[in-house]
């Protein structure tokens, strides 16, 4: 499958990602998921402080950023999500 059909498949997820301006993991979650041509929807708590009390609640009360749901599904932080495309698992919940 070329790279155009695969970008296709991939981007039918719904990516949501809290974040803060100044959160270097925030940085790297980010540049991941564009360089796989994921779009998402940034919800920066900074900007929305009371968007920060959701975040935590979906987030089974984690509450550093990011905080990374797929479909609705809480992938964790930065670190969880690294260790998804380490282990090859990513594109597949992206595709799913």
């Amino acid at each position: 499958m070329g790279w155009g059909a695969e970008n296709r498949i991939l981007t039918l997820s719904n990516v949501e990602v809290y974040t803060k301006p100044t959160c270097g993991f925030c940085m790297m979650a980010k540049r991941l998921l564009q360089s796989k041509g994921i779009s998402f929807a940034e919800v920066d708590i900074a900007a929305q402080p009371n968007r920060r009390a959701e975040m935590i609640q979906r987030a089974n009360g984690r509450s550093t950023v990011p905080q990374i749901f797929i479909d609705g599904r809480h992938i964790g932080g930065c670190d969880d999500l690294m260790a998804l495309e380490r282990g090859g698992q990513l594109d597949a919940m992206l595709a799913a």
